[in-house]
């Protein structure tokens, strides 16, 4: 989910690995840039794909991935609809391919995930939600691996555009990728989406993205970057920038996350101002800022 940041954030990748497939779902807008990113990995000679968010209940863009079958598992990066609402169709296109997340009520045929550095097989879909899994267990162990697929694949979690955002680190023979999901993008910012989303959280994960020095990302929306880390230090950047510019607006007397969004987003189209005002709300929480309003919880997601 885009914040207001236009332009690439980090140099374009020029390449994808030969065992990385980018399929993207037809469901541009402000808020999913081109469209979602649904990740195809496949190792050479390997019997089964793994797919990384199936993105939304499109036929004929959950057809395209099941074209690549065998597909062994689904992961997904976090429970948004523009990610997950294609997952239940795929499992059903494939027969039953389980989905997996790490919250457990969106794991469907299995059980949540709780050891790190578990090693899986079978056929599951992954992510963080339960309520997005299916055939498998939630994601909740960092570092944990995903294995006899053939690339290595490794859990990273990245709360803060969600309770439940994870990376995966993906790597096969010399090359490695880390695929990002929504906590960074390939254009622009993200938003944080607050109640849901947590700020310091996300600082957190974005200092934790910025080793993967050299290592392609791989985003939920926009093209691949060159370099992980070099996107998560702008976005650290940005984001204490905008931190600065918060606490100026209250100093000058900007008393609701509104009138903040008002000052500091004024270069935003008004009609993102609703999804600024998440960001906004996650900026006020985190400086202890109470504006004596109740926080309204994120409305808007069901229509990504």
């Amino acid at each position: 989910m885009s914040g207001h940041v236009t332009g690439a954030v980090a140099a374009l990748a020029d390449e994808l690995p030969r065992w990385v497939s980018l399929l993207r779902a037809p469901n541009p807008g402000p808020m999913t840039l081109d469209g979602t990113n649904t990740w195809v990995l496949r190792a050479p000679a390997a019997e089964y794909a793994i797919v990384v968010d199936p993105g939304p209940a499109d036929e004929g863009h959950l057809t395209r991935i099941a074209e690549h079958g065998p597909i062994g598992l689904i992961l997904i990066t976090h429970g948004h609809p523009d990610h997950t609402e294609g997952a239940a169709r795929l499992s059903e296109l494939l027969g039953g391919t389980p989905v997996r997340a790490v919250d457990p009520a969106h794991t469907i045929g299995a059980e949540p995930l709780t050891g790190p550095g578990e090693l899986l097989g079978g056929t599951p879909v992954r992510a963080v939600d339960p309520a997005h899994t299916i055939g498998a267990e939630p994601l909740t162990g960092p570092g944990e691996r995903f294995g006899d697929f053939g690339p290595h694949i490794s859990l990273l979690p990245t709360p803060g555009h969600t309770v439940d955002s994870v990376c995966f680190l993906v790597e096969h023979d010399d090359e490695r990728v880390v695929l990002t999901g929504d906590t960074i993008l390939g254009r622009g910012t993200t938003v944080v989406a607050h109640p849901d989303g947590h700020l310091g959280d996300y600082l957190t994960s974005l200092e934790l993205l910025s080793a993967y020095r050299g290592i392609p990302a791989l985003p939920g929306h926009g093209p691949a970057l060159a370099d992980c880390a070099a996107a998560a230090d702008f976005y650290l950047a940005h984001r204490r920038a905008r931190l600065d510019q918060v606490r100026a607006a209250v100093a000058a007397g900007a008393h609701t996350p509104a009138d903040v969004v008002a000052a500091v987003y004024a270069d935003v189209d008004r009609s993102l101002w609703w999804a600024a005002e998440w960001s906004v709300r996650a900026q006020l929480e985190y400086l202890g800022v109470d504006t004596g309003e109740s926080a309204p919880g994120v409305s808007g997601l069901e229509h990504m």
